[in-house]
């Protein structure tokens, strides 16, 4: 494992922090909800994934910067797991458009506190035993045939979230942008704190899945963590977009399945085989692409017909 000097370390820090700054404030007060808007902040979030790419590229390395464009592309394929996700839970607790902002920005942080964790533990562990890696491998091949019979976008319900309703106490509405609300002297949960717990918790069982995938193509903890993060952030956004077009990827699933699949197949056969990481970039964006286009070409023919 190559050693990052702590200058890109601070670097990164200072680029994370300031990002999500500029998430929070500037989608106050419900700007930046069309879809136009979001799509644009979509192609923003990529662009900035990308230059950081450059930036690898450039201080680290090209190798480096191949390991973090496929690790990269893996978490933003498999953050669309999450998107599906954020589309049932919101819709089963009713929770309005203007409120989901301010859940999303805090699941997300969430999200980049929990993916640390996973990461470093996890590094730390494949250098200290290396039958791990078969460990994650096995993981991401069950994972990967679950979600090749599951297509997420059909998913009516969060099992997250009912458990926890029949075991909080919840109030029937949202009340406006609050968490906790008073009623008959008995201090209640709203749907909004529930839609973030589940968010979280959800995200922690995705980061099973995603984070060995991860691990597939590279073992350095500056180069996952930093591809898991920039990928992370373009979440609320990509939401905003996939929420209205979700009836439209009717075969991503698969795709997302094949991602995992070559990720485990991978993390298994990397002793005896290696597959550098711009051929894993070239095989996922294939595989994804592959997927997405079926889905918009079966869409048009529903269309015409």
């Amino acid at each position: 494992m190559q050693s990052t000097p702590s200058w890109a370390w601070i670097v990164f820090w200072a680029l994370l922090l300031a990002l999500l700054v500029v998430d929070l404030l500037a989608h106050r007060g419900g700007r930046g909800q069309s879809r136009r808007a979001a799509i644009l902040w979509s192609l923003a979030w990529v662009g900035l994934g990308l230059a950081f790419c450059g930036f690898v590229w450039v201080t680290l390395g090209s190798e480096r910067g191949h390991e973090y464009l496929a690790a990269w592309l893996i978490e933003k394929s498999l953050s669309l797991d999450n998107v599906f996700v954020f589309l049932v839970i919101f819709r089963s607790l009713n929770v309005p458009q203007k409120y989901q902002h301010e859940v999303l920005f805090l699941g997300i942080f969430g999200a980049l506190v929990f993916r640390a964790l996973f990461i470093f533990v996890g590094a730390a562990a494949l250098q200290r035993w290396g039958w791990v890696s078969y460990v994650f491998g096995a993981i991401l091949l069950i994972t990967a045939w679950r979600v090749f019979r599951e297509d997420p976008s059909k998913q009516q319900d969060n099992r997250v979230v009912r458990w926890l309703s029949r075991r909080l106490p919840v109030s029937d509405q949202v009340e406006g942008p609050h968490f906790f609300v008073k009623h008959q002297g008995r201090r209640l949960v709203t749907p909004l704190l529930l839609a973030l717990i589940g968010l979280e918790v959800t995200d922690i069982l995705f980061a099973v899945d995603s984070v060995p995938a991860a691990f597939s193509v590279t073992t350095d903890t500056f180069i996952l963590y930093s591809s898991n993060a920039f990928a992370i952030l373009g979440l609320r956004a990509l939401y905003l977009v996939i929420a209205g077009a979700v009836g439209q990827l009717r075969y991503l699933h698969y795709g997302l399945a094949g991602v995992l699949a070559f990720a485990g197949v991978k993390m298994v056969v990397e002793q005896w085989v290696h597959i550098p990481p711009l051929l894993s970039v070239g095989i996922i964006l294939v595989v994804i692409g592959t997927a997405v286009g079926a889905s918009l070409a079966h869409r048009t023919r529903e269309v015409q017909a």
